[in-house]
């Protein structure tokens, strides 16, 4: 049984963002603090990534670790109720996020996924924000395709 009303519950979903979360755009001010210019939310690139360094041919995914179910985070947990629907729902967002890793891969971008919990940790730490930056910056002179952070 949900906890919340439904008008309630219609709410809160509402306040859900696809893009320009604060995450994201904590992420991007650092990054521009840093010098690196981008784009934002390119539909020229597979998967419409958060972040794209086209001087680095780079794709930027700043995902959220319940809705990309971050392995091991205690942000990625399964809602009590409706848990059938949770559970296909998650499915659908791994196997798409997976197939989008596949064609960035194809066409040879790099792809970074920085998850919430890195960036919450970011956020309350310049000790943690500098070794995600230096590790940001590794990344973008590396031969890698993928990093997660």
């Amino acid at each position: 049984m949900d906890t919340l009303t439904s008008e309630q519950r219609r709410r809160n979903m509402s306040q859900i963002r696809s893009k320009d979360t604060k995450p994201e755009v904590w992420i991007r001010k650092q990054l521009f603090a840093e010098g690196y210019r981008y784009r934002k939310n390119t539909g020229r690139i597979p998967g419409h990534p958060d972040i794209w360094l086209r001087k680095y041919n780079t794709a930027i995914f700043v995902h959220g670790c319940f809705w990309h179910r971050h392995e091991g985070c205690k942000y990625a947990s399964i809602p009590k109720t409706h848990m059938e629907f949770w559970i296909e729902k998650f499915r659908k967002n791994v196997e798409r996020d997976n197939r989008i890793m596949e064609e960035l891969k194809a066409l040879g971008v790099k792809e970074l996924i920085v998850w919430e919990c890195t960036v919450k940790q970011m956020m309350k730490s310049r000790d943690a924000t500098e070794k995600v930056l230096n590790e940001i910056e590794g990344f973008l002179g590396s031969n890698e395709l993928h990093k997660e952070l």
